[in-house]
């Protein structure tokens, strides 16, 4: 059980860093399942600023076949994103 409670917080604090980097570069409060570009907010150009982001703050390399937009559509599918990338790295 620790473990899951480990997972969550880890969960928490990648959705919360993704959050925050979108209200700082949008001004607008997003929800974690919210699908980011049908709002029309963001853009195709903004989905690589997303790409660089996630790459750097949570120190994960995106390869090509992970460059789907399905994979930065919303604050949850970032989250799955980094989680996947992080525990190929780990192997």
């Amino acid at each position: 059980m620790p473990e899951s409670a480990s997972e969550q917080l880890t969960i928490a604090i990648i959705e919360q860093r993704l959050l925050d980097f979108l209200v700082e570069r949008t001004k607008i409060e997003w929800e974690v399942g919210q699908d980011l570009f049908d709002s029309g907010v963001l853009s195709s150009l903004f989905a690589m600023e997303l790409v660089v982001f996630v790459e750097k703050a949570f120190d994960v390399s995106i390869e090509r076949e992970d460059l789907a937009l399905a994979n930065f559509r919303t604050v949850r599918a970032m989250t799955d994103l980094v989680q996947r990338l992080g525990k190929a790295a780990d192997a």
